[in-house]
């Protein structure tokens, strides 16, 4: 589709864009209007949003990676569960929009939660925060001494009259109050969305604040003080020095706008924790990535030297298996090298490569070496584990355990569930573990990885009875979390 002809779908539509699942990748939607437009479960990847309108737009489970959202207005826009990795929001209104477990990374054990928007938040910010509270703290002592006083007057006043125009008097202060709040409250969306400048906001309420306070004010006095008040106005001794009614009406006009003036504030601060919060977490995923690809850099030369030695030790000797030592070894490298960029890969993709390295190793010790690979439950074998975390562990029984053996040795590869845990085991038949073995570098580079990804969701496990094995447990809620699918948006 061309910008075209895209332009031509949004006039078509009233400027409600339907694009469901939709691989837009790279497409230039700058400056254009796409309020309320459904982008769900699309691919938008380094597509241009620059100054773009996305008002309420819904881009959830949207892959945004390296798109740019500069100028761009996504006034409670729904980005969650999208991927916003390398997406850049510079200048970006994100006013009351969600990013929940948007761009966040799947090596995080806990997210970072901003802190919550409360009066206590916006009366600790400087300068309108002290004019807030002053005012604040004024209206509230005022306020309660006048409804303590009232009541005081209404339980010892023995004039039922006078006891019926303090009670209308309390009623009236106190629902004008309350509309005043409701109206700010419930026109805050609508105003923030209709006018872009404060003052027409404030003017917007005033009006509404008006309108309100006579609508209020008449009916209770039709109601219910009229009668008190005309009766009260027939005698001689009845003295109404009363304030003219546009003093009380300026009081309703600056409650309205004081609450306005809070909400909007409070808004303001929700967008600029929810800008801090997005930072921090892309520094984290950067941080903790840089650190993951660094112990995969590690392992992969540390395997290779490994099978090289191997195949170099059977070229003279048996160059049949020299040969077949390379095609697996080939194999292998096809799957180490085509992860582009992934640091995960389902069980069955990591099951399949331990298979194919025990083949090498298996060419190489002839019947000295059997094994096994299995998996308790096939539907275990869609989960996502960090790529390589199984063969560092089956390098190890190689080197360190069969290698030692002068007879047949074995290594049993076992997966299963049990107790809200996965159990990743590699047994092998060889000496067991020194009590001080704390492992050599490819068991610290799987602990550092787990730790990284799960935290202390996982652990390592380095046993010798019943059985010599080393043992890795993920609990299950976090591997889960990790394997939701990640290409809903291409189909």
């Amino acid at each position: 589709m061309t910008r075209e002809q895209l332009i031509g779908t949004i006039n078509k539509n009233g400027r409600r864009l339907k694009m469901r699942a939709s691989d837009l990748a790279g497409f230039d939607f700058s400056n254009l209007d796409l309020t309320g437009a459904d982008l769900r479960f699309s691919n938008l990847s380094r597509s241009n949003f620059r100054g773009t309108i996305l008002r309420q737009a819904d881009l959830s489970f949207s892959d945004l990676s390296d798109a740019d959202f500069t100028d761009a207005d996504l006034f409670e826009a729904n980005l969650s569960f999208s991927g916003l990795e390398g997406a850049t929001l510079t200048g970006a209104n994100v006013e009351g929009a969600r990013f929940n477990f948007s761009g966040r990374s799947n090596f995080r054990p806990e997210p970072i939660r901003p802190e919550p928007i409360t009066l206590t938040t916006l009366l600790q910010q400087p300068g309108w925060g002290l004019l807030i509270g002053m005012s604040l703290g004024a209206l509230l002592n005022y306020g309660t001494n006048s409804v303590i006083f009232f009541t005081n007057l209404i339980n010892s006043t023995q004039d039922q009259l006078m006891a019926g125009l303090y009670r209308y008097l309390i009623i009236q202060n106190a629902l004008d109050g309350v509309l005043s709040f409701l109206l700010a409250w419930s026109m805050l969306t609508w105003l923030t969305r209709r006018f872009k400048t404060a003052w027409m906001r404030h003017l917007i309420i005033s009006v509404a604040a008006l309108v309100a306070f006579f609508a209020i004010n008449t009916t209770l006095y039709t109601f219910f003080g009229k009668t008190s008040i005309q009766q009260l106005m027939q005698r001689p001794t009845f003295a109404s020095e009363n304030a003219p009614w546009y003093f009380y009406a300026l009081g309703n006009l600056l409650i309205a706008n004081t609450f306005l003036y809070i909400l909007q504030q409070g808004r303001q601060l929700t967008r600029k924790l929810s800008d801090q919060e997005f930072q921090l977490l892309n520094l984290e995923k950067m941080k903790t990535r840089a650190e993951l690809d660094a112990l995969q850099a590690k392992i992969n030369p540390h395997f290779l030297y490994n099978a090289l030695n191997s195949i170099a030790s059977l070229v003279h000797d048996d160059p049949d298996r020299a040969e077949e030592m390379t095609l697996l070894l080939s194999k292998l490298f096809r799957y180490s090298t085509g992860r582009d960029g992934e640091l995960f890969s389902s069980i069955a993709d990591e099951l399949e490569m331990v298979r194919t390295y025990l083949q090498v190793e298996q060419v190489r010790f002839g019947d000295r070496l059997s094994f096994s690979v299995s998996i308790s439950n096939p539907a275990l074998n869609e989960l996502r584990l960090p790529q390589f975390l199984l063969q560092p562990i089956v390098e190890n029984a190689i080197k360190h355990g069969i290698a030692k053996r002068a007879d047949s040795g074995r290594i049993d590869v076992r997966i299963y569930e049990q107790d809200g845990y996965l159990h990743l085991c590699v047994h092998d038949n060889g000496p067991d573990f020194a009590d001080t073995m704390s492992g050599g570098y490819g068991l610290r580079s799987i602990q550092d990885k787990l730790k990284l990804l799960y935290g202390d969701d996982a652990q390592v496990e380095l046993q010798n009875n019943p059985l010599k094995q080393v043992l890795l447990l993920i609990r299950m809620s976090r591997l889960q979390q990790t394997s939701q699918p990640t290409t809903a948006a291409h189909n």
